[in-house]
């Protein structure tokens, strides 16, 4: 699914850019549908799903409909919505969170310096993964499909799991890939397969 860069001692990947840029796309979606499509294939609570989706309209984090039209979003909103969905905090933390956890270092690296196309965070990461699902391969989707997806409330911190390796991304500086502290762990996995389905409901209009 990626390819993996070895540098200082950490694992940074090099996801395929060129082949899945993230743009305006022909085919957009909208909040009501986006939300339907977390609660139906990923089953997430469906008050939930609307409040964190209001919260990130009143914030901005996702765009606001117009006078007789309803917003559209592009599939890093749906992103945002997803992460804070997910995210254990209060109402009105979820849009720093958002942001937080998109911005989220590989290996908790400091890629200060590095090479732009190695300059991608969590966020950045998810986007692709859902780019890949919207509008890859077969073998794309499928290497999503096998992917599971690992939200962790407790301490900032998303992993994504394929066939072959484990990606953590945390906050620069903290110790990478050891317990962040003394509670107990919370996440949530998203099944690779389910956020496919969502995907590509959403962006390539496949009913599944």
């Amino acid at each position: 699914m990626v390819r993996l860069l070895r540098a200082v001692g950490s694992s940074f990947f090099e996801p395929p850019t060129s082949q899945f840029p993230i743009s305006q796309r022909d085919k957009m979606t909208t909040t009501h549908k986006a939300i339907d499509a977390l609660v139906a294939h990923l089953g997430f609570d469906p008050p939930r799903c609307r409040a964190v989706a209001r919260r990130l309209k009143e914030n901005g984090t996702l765009p606001l409909g117009h006078a007789g039209k309803a917003p559209e979003l592009e599939i890093w909103h749906f992103i945002d919505l997803l992460i804070g969905v997910c995210v254990d905090v209060p109402l009105r933390a979820v849009p720093e969170t958002v942001a937080l956890y998109r911005g989220l270092a590989p290996g908790a690296a400091n890629m200060t310096g590095a090479p732009s196309h190695l300059r991608k965070s969590a966020g950045d990461y998810l986007d692709i993964l859902a780019e890949m699902a919207a509008s890859g391969t077969p073998d794309d989707r499928r290497d999503v499909s096998k992917s599971r997806i690992e939200i962790v409330s407790t301490w900032p911190e998303i992993a994504v799991q394929d066939v072959e390796t484990t990606f953590r991304f945390q906050p620069v500086g903290s110790l990478p890939d050891v317990w962040q502290g003394t509670k107990h762990r919370q996440a949530i996995t998203i099944n690779g397969a389910a956020f496919v389905k969502a995907v590509r409901e959403l962006f390539a209009g496949e009913t599944i």
